[in-house]
This record gives C-alpha cells, sequence and structure tokens, in this order.
C-alpha cells in the first residue's frame, strides 16, 4: 500500500518519478542491490545526510545517530537511504595550510548534500552535523532542496579533566602561549594535549558547534532540547530516532522549510545566539543560511537584536562553564523559556514538531533551581549582545567583534600590519609586539585566504603570553568560536580585493571603539585613494582545484561568504 497522507496524497513526491512505471526498470533494479522491495518502492525516499568521519572526534559517533534515524523513518513507514558527505576537523586544521579549507568545506558539505538529495529524488531527508562546517552546511543544502527536512546536532563533547579541573580543546591552544612564556613546563603541555579531548563530540565551550546547534534550535529546525544535549548520551541517540519520526511527520503534514525558517526565525536564533555569547561565525552562517531559503537577512538586523537582548550565559571561551554545564542547568530550551517570557522570542513561529515555539517552551522544564551558567535577565553578564558590528573607514562593509567578557572597549595603537597569520605568529611568539599594538593580519579574506581561515591559534597564543587585552588583533579573515580577547574579524572589504585594510602600513594608527561601533584608520580619504592607486591586486593564491574555484565564486563576509549569489 501506498504511503499517504491523512487526505490520500501519495507522499512520494519526488521518488515516484522512480518507483512508478515501465520505463524505470534499471532505476529500481539498482535500488533492489540496496535492499529496497516491492513494499518499498510504495513509501517516501527519505535520506540521512550522515556527516561520520573518523578525521574529527566532532564526528567519529554520527555513523551510529544516523542508523538510529533510519530506523525512526523506517518505523514511520518510510524507505530509508543513508548518505555521506565530507567533514574537516577545524581543531585538526588550525594553524597551518589546512585551515584553508575550513570554510569551502561548508560549500562543498552544501554542495553535495544538495546533489545526492536532486539526483536521488529523495522525498525529505533528516540532516546530522557535529563540527562548525558540517552543521551550516546541512542547513544551506536544506534551504537550497526545499523538501521537508530535519537537523539533528551530534552533540557536544565531555569536559577533559586534569588536576580535577574541567578543560577543552581551548585549553590546549592557550596553554601553547603559556609554555612560550615559560609559564608551563613541557610535561604540563603534554598532560593537557592527552587530556583535553576525551571522546567523541564537538568541541566543549559556547564555540561555533554550539553555537549553532543552539541557534538552529531557536529557528525551528531541530528538535527541542536536541541543540545541548551531549554526544555520548542515550538522550543523543533519541534525538536521531525522533528526527527520523519527525521528517515523516512533515512530509505527510506538508510543512517544508520555508514555512519554518522565516525571517522572525532568524530572528529568534540571533536573539538565542547574543543571550548565549555564541561564536562570531554564527553571523557568517545564519547570513548563508538565510541567502540559501531567500530570506532577507543583512549583517545590520544582528547589531539591531544586539541592542536589545541582553548576554546571560556565562560560558566559554569568556566565561566559566561549557555547554555540558547548561544541558545540566536545563538546556537550550530552559533558556529560549525564559527569553520567551521577557518578549524577546517570536512564539508564533512555525517548528519541525509541527507546532510554534511557544507550543514547544510550554512543555519544556524551566532552569533548575540554584544553577550558575544562565543569569537573571535583570543581572546579565552585559546589558546587551557581545557580538558587536563595527563601521568606520577601514571597514566600510562592517566587521565582527566578540566582546564577551572584556575589560577594555577602546584602543588606539600603532598598526603592526602582515600579510600572513604565520609571520605575525613568529613576531608574538618572539615577543615583537608591545603592549598598545594592534596586529593587522590581511590577505586572509575569502578570497584572499582564500577560504577566510580561523586564527585560534594566534588568539590562543596571544592570551597565553598574557597579551589578550593588551593589544587587539584585526584580520579580513575570522575567528574560532574559542577565540577570545581584543579580536575583530570579517573585516570587509577584503584585502584581496583592494579593502581599506589592503593600504594600511606600519605605524597607521587604528582606533577600535566597540561603544562606538567604530573601527577606522587617522587617514584622510585623499590618502586613502592615493595609496589605492598605488596598490595593485595580488595573484589568487590557489591557481586550480577546490580553493582557486571557490577564491572565484565567494563573496564578501558581509554576505555571508556564500558561492552561489
Amino acid at each position: 500500500m501506498t504511503t499517504k497522507t491523512e487526505a490520500g496524497q501519495d507522499l512520494r513526491i519526488r521518488s515516484r518519478v522512480i518507483s512508478e512505471g515501465s520505463s524505470r526498470v534499471p532505476n529500481r533494479a539498482m535500488l533492489r542491490a540496496v535492499g529496497f522491495t516491492d513494499e518499498d518502492f510504495q513509501k517516501p525516499m527519505i535520506g540521512v545526510a550522515s556527516t561520520w568521519s573518523e578525521v574529527t572526534p566532532c564526528n567519529i559517533h554520527i555513523g551510529t545517530l544516523a542508523e538510529q534515524a533510519r530506523d525512526g523513518v523506517r518505523e514511520r513507514g518510510g524507505a530509508p537511504l543513508i548518505f555521506n558527505t565530507i567533514t574537516v576537523s577545524d581543531g585538526i586544521s588550525m594553524g597551518h595550510e589546512g585551515m584553508r579549507y575550513s570554510l569551502p568545506s561548508r560549500e562543498v558539505i552544501a554542495d553535495s548534500i544538495e546533489t545526492v538529495v536532486g539526483a536521488e529524488r529523495l522525498d525529505a531527508y533528516v540532516a546530522i552535523g557535529g563540527c562548525d562546517k558540517n552543521i551550516p552546511g546541512c542547513m544551506i543544502a536544506i534551504g537550497r532542496t526545499g523538501i521537508p527536512a530535519v537537523f539533528v546536532y551530534g552533540g557536544t563533547i565531555r569536559p577533559g579533566k586534569l588536576d580535577g579541573k574541567d578543560i577543552d580543546l581551548v585549553s590546549a591552544f592557550e596553554g601553547v602561549g603559556r609554555h612560550n612564556r615559560g609559564a608551563i613546563s613541557d610535561e604540563e603541555l603534554y598532560r593537557i594535549e592527552c587530556h583535553a579531548c576525551p571522546g567523541a563530540g564537538a568541541c566543549g565551550g559556547m564555540y561555533t558547534a554550539n553555537t549553532m546547534a543552539s541557534a538552529i534550535e531557536a529557528l525551528g529546525m531541530s528538535l527541542p532540547g536536541s541543540s545541548s544535549n551531549p554526544a555520548e548520551t542515550d538522550a543523543k541517540r533519541e534525538d536521531c530516532h525522533r528526527a527520523g519520526q519527525a521528517v515523516m511527520e512533515l512530509l505527510q503534514k506538508g510543512i517544508y522549510p520555508r514555512d519554518i525558517m522565516t525571517k522572525e526565525a532568524f530572528e529568534n536564533a540571533i536573539t538565542v545566539v547574543m543571550a548565549l555569547g555564541g561564536s562570531t561565525n554564527a553571523i557568517l552562517h545564519l547570513l548563508a543560511i538565510a541567502h540559501a531559503i531567500d530570506v532577507d537577512l543583512t549583517i545590520h538586523d544582528f547589531e539591531r537584536i544586539r541592542k536589545r537582548v541582553p548576554h546571560i550565559a556565562d560560558l566559554k571561551p569568556s566565561g566559566r562553564y561549557l555547554m555540558q554545564d547548561l544541558h545540566e542547568a536545563g538546556g537550550v530550551p530552559a533558556v529560549m523559556k525564559e527569553l520567551l517570557a521577557a518578549g524577546l522570542l517570536h512564539g508564533d513561529c512555525l517548528t519541525v514538531t509541527g507546532q510554534t515555539l511557544a507550543e514547544n517552551l510550554a512543555k519544556a522544564a524551566p532552569l533548575k533551581e540554584g544553577q550558575k551558567v544562565i543569569r537573571p535577565l535583570d543581572n546579565p553578564l552585559r546589558e546587551t549582545g557581545p557580538l558587536v558590528v563595527l563601521e568606520g573607514n577601514l571597514a566600510p562593509e562592517g566587521a565582527v567583534a566578540k566582546v564577551s567578557g572584556l575589560k577594555v572597549s577602546r584602543l588606539t595603537g600603532p598598526a603592526r600590519v602582515f600579510d600572513t597569520e604565520e609571520d605575525a605568529a613568529e613576531a608574538i611568539l618572539n615577543d615583537r609586539i608591545r603592549e598598545g599594538d594592534v596586529v593587522v593580519i590581511r590577505y586572509e579574506g575569502p578570497k584572499g585566504g582564500p577560504g577566510m581561515p580561523e586564527m585560534l591559534s594566534i588568539t590562543g597564543i596571544l592570551v597565553g603570553k598574557g597579551l589578550g587585552e593588551k593589544v587587539a588583533l584585526i584580520t579580513d579573515g575570522r575567528f574560532s568560536g574559542g577565540s577570545h580577547g581584543f579580536v575583530i574579524g570579517h573585516v570587509a572589504p577584503e584585502a584581496q580585493v583592494g579593502g581599506p585594510i589592503a593600504l594600511l602600513r606600519e605605524g597607521d594608527q587604528i582606533t577600535i571603539d566597540s561603544d562606538k561601533r567604530e573601527l577606522s584608520v587617522a587617514l584622510s580619504e585623499e590618502e586613502l585613494n592615493r595609496r589605492r592607486r598605488e596598490w595593485q591586486a595580488p595573484p589568487l593564491p590557489a591557481t586550480r582545484g577546490v580553493l582557486n574555484k571557490y577564491a572565484r565564486l565567494v563573496s564578501s563576509a558581509s554576505t555571508g561568504a556564500v558561492t552561489d549569489l
């Protein structure tokens, strides 16, 4: 019997082109080889996009989670098919040439999921992501393909334990700087290395993976609670099983991503990111996801929402706690429950449960009594959100700073200009950077990197050397969610296309003022124009392959660094 809606509609909204008709005998013959039966051809074909991989702890457990989603689909009358896409590890690729492939991998992941879903004529799918780029990559694909879908986050890693204290991957990056200044021994640094990552799951603080997972739950595209359930738990396996069931219900009810991912839903996502003190990468990725679903979201929307949302989560990298602690305090639904009660969320937005955000949160438990992770809304860590969009003659299209935990909000100092992260790191490690300097790292943008590499290594070194708030760092590249300190990224236009950052010279006086949202250089427009006439664009650093294709196609960071404008 054909699986149908209550109204009798055939749920094979696209796969019927394969499962019906004598001309499709060859197509069906191929599917019989992977286990399809006569009965399966009467069911909708449901994909499970798995990002399982052994190259990173973020994704090493996702193969098992994909099987849970497959079982959930089958229980609700679908014919499930697991397929894979790639992932790269930001933590492993950080600090060397490998990081240039990180952001482009987001597009490769989105393209590959779109390709399989389109070629195989799948009717709906579950996408499971676990690391920084496959999470938005999955969501970009969901926006482009437009068929019913549910996203599931693979979950956060457990805290590492060392001498009775919680540590994580950022502890290792900052340990390098501490070791360089002689604060810890070789043996102590080695012990950090051996204890920072105790198992499966994404980096444990409110870094990019946990930020994006929380944002996607607020967006309505994940099941309630799934963003904060840790990786190695029964709750996470149940998330995936229920996602398989939920995607069948979305198909039956005719609920599509476009019905869920509205402008108001993106505002909910931004609100949660600001309240939790999330990663600067959230701006880049939410802009790209909105572009994929044709929602008119701009960098200025983040600033508008930031002004009305307090920062209430005391989470790493600038705070004390990890995602595991947030889970134990009540999780993301408990935080959203507080925000909804304060009128900071749009409660009428539809979600993948088929119910509204407000209806979901009515069932959610409140924050646990006595928890210390989330501050009251009337006693926040900061009155406004910590992701600040800066503008000025050095960043006409904007730049992004994360100011959570910072005691300093303004600095004017001489530019110390570097055209590569490696040269800047060498200068810092060799004590050539002084208090009050403004380190400029350019030609690291989407085109110029290429790939807009993250700079957790260099920010970790600065913090480890005690310079986190004594020098500023600006770049047309970007920062890991684990970065903290006086750092400004996403400077646009980037150096590769002749943005003002390309025109800076050693010693130029740069002003960064997060209160006034200013990023400027003390040069007249006439001087900038004179330098611009003298400037010549360097050749693209990649001459062929994926990085060359990416550099030729990618847009500005201010529009999400997308490749399909």
